[in-house]
């Protein structure tokens, strides 16, 4: 009779079991690809199989392909020798990082060049790289699919916007669409005679084209994609003093793009630039990018907006996944795969989250995978010095690169982690932040971040239960009971832990052993 391994009998929970280490996972532990568009060509690496996967190495390069293109009909000449360049020190690096061969993708300028075939044979000649030149409706697929890479099952409408193209895509249930490609790319337009009154008026009816090619997209979300929506993001930042500058899941709406554009208008370009560090070459394109956004919004007339830093790079490891893994949630797969890198008791996590779903009855799933995530973190910056080990988690939780947060819960789950290490988070360098989260928010996760910080004392192994809680709240009344197995465990410091969380919670607590 075959021996079913134990780790096959455990239950995971609506979570599922860990994919990460599944040796159709394990091929993606290192992808490299090659992004070269009209404007910059980019080098990614992810490092991890995780479903949100690190940037082991990301490196850009401006190289302006796509200027003078409608006027020559070939690639900026400059622009080729520097992509050459680029290109060939993006193979020398994969072949140091000892990566599988890369997979390179070129777009608008080198598709619409009448020597984009020709530099692409060129590269061919000198790197060894295949240069795939894509179309516009496949360049929009893999952008939708980045986007899917950090919000699996999304619906909306993606646009990405890149040197010399605008994109489009319709989303529905995790599925890509209708996709549209134009020339609303800000170097193309950049090239239209007739000042701006002329750009404007070529953009209002190319973009009412989109809309009616694009059938019933009007008032869904928008995920916006590509480097020009993400500096106008940056500066709305600037503009409103957000306190959190991460751009991924950055929320905009229709009356803030339209405070920023003319922010943009009235402000010194040199001057934003260098407070937004926004470099020059990107800044100068800004203008022309936001007179398009503006129009996107005024037509398509979007419900919310949502900037995503993932785009046709991560599409390209998206469409490498097997689909279990696209399935999956990025955030929970992504703090598996560093609980299982970097905590001392990999495993616990799980058994942490049982102990401590009890006390917060009423979540919805979207809450739950906050907790599940904390408890799968809560151990990961053990290497930290003690006096900076909460400030350390805060920072990783809120600033890392992980899929599927809301911004107002990176700060809910770097609050939570952060009273996992101390109870003095008040009057904090962190504290700006904590204006994200209301009243009863912040006192949830200081009452999530004691409870870890009480199962934290009761490690015994990566698969057994230390006890269970149980939560009666129209009494107020807390319950620890310890398996027989745990009494030792349990000392001063952990009834002081114990003591710490039932005062959170406003309750008595009584504590048991059961054999």
């Amino acid at each position: 009779m075959t021996q079913v391994p134990a780790e096959e009998t455990i239950d995971w929970g609506p979570f599922g079991r860990p994919l990460f280490e599944d040796a159709a996972a394990k091929r993606l532990s290192r992808v490299g690809v090659i992004d070269v568009g009209s404007n910059s060509v980019r080098l990614v690496v992810f490092d991890g199989a995780a479903r949100s996967p690190a940037y082991f190495y990301n490196e850009k390069i401006m190289c302006a392909l796509g200027a003078g293109l409608s006027q020559t009909g070939h690639l900026n000449p400059e622009g080729r020798v520097r992509a050459l360049s680029a290109i060939r020190r993006f193979a020398a690096l994969a072949e140091g990082m000892d990566i599988p061969p890369l997979t390179a993708v070129a777009t608008a300028a080198v598709r619409e060049a009448s020597d984009g075939q020709d530099f692409r044979e060129e590269v061919l000649r000198e790197t060894g790289i295949k240069l795939w030149i894509i179309d516009g409706k496949e360049e929009a697929r893999l952008s939708a699919q980045g986007v899917l890479l950090g919000w699996p099952g999304s619906y909306g409408l993606v646009c990405d916007i890149g040197g010399s193209s605008m994109e489009l895509a319709d989303l529905a249930d995790g599925r890509v669409g209708n996709r549209l490609t134009s020339a609303l790319g800000p170097l193309k337009l950049r090239e239209i005679k007739g000042g701006h009154k002329a750009v404007k008026a070529y953009v209002r009816e190319t973009m009412a084209q989109l809309h009616d090619e694009m059938g019933n997209s009007t008032g869904m979300r928008l995920f916006l994609v590509g480097g020009s929506w993400r500096a106008i993001a940056r500066v709305d930042m600037e503009r409103r003093s957000y306190p959190l500058t991460v751009l991924h899941e950055y929320r905009m709406s229709a009356r803030q793009i339209s405070k920023t554009a003319e922010y943009i208008r009235k402000s010194d370009l040199q001057e934003l630039r260098g407070r937004c560090n926004i470099s020059d070459s990107r800044m100068s394109l800004v203008p022309l990018a936001t007179i398009v956004l503006k129009e996107l919004m005024r037509t398509f007339k979007p419900k919310d907006v949502a900037v995503s830093s993932y785009g046709i790079r991560e599409g390209m490891l998206y469409e490498q996944m097997p689909r279990a893994l696209r399935e999956r949630d990025p955030l929970i797969e992504a703090c598996r795969f560093v609980e299982a890198k970097d905590a001392r008791l990999p495993g616990f996590g799980r058994v942490l989250y049982e102990f401590i779903k009890p006390l917060f009855p009423r979540s919805n799933w979207q809450r739950k995978r906050i907790i599940k995530a904390a408890c799968l973190l809560h151990d990961v910056s053990w290497r930290a010095h003690p006096d900076y080990r909460a400030e350390v988690t805060f920072d990783n939780a809120t600033r890392a690169n992980l899929g599927g947060l809301k911004h107002y819960e990176r700060v809910f789950l770097g609050l939570a982690l952060m009273n996992r290490y101390t109870s003095k988070t008040a009057n904090s360098r962190f504290t700006p932040l904590f204006a994200m989260l209301d009243e009863a928010q912040i006192k949830e996760a200081e009452i999530l971040g004691r409870a870890m910080r009480l199962g934290a004392m009761l490690w015994l192994t990566a698969d057994e239960e230390p006890g269970t809680l149980t939560w009666k709240s129209k009494k107020r009344e807390l319950t620890l009971r310890l398996t027989e197995h745990a009494r030792p465990l349990f000392g001063e410091v952990a009834q002081a832990r114990f003591d710490a969380l039932t005062t959170a919670m406003d309750a008595t607590g009584t504590v048991t052993f059961r054999k």
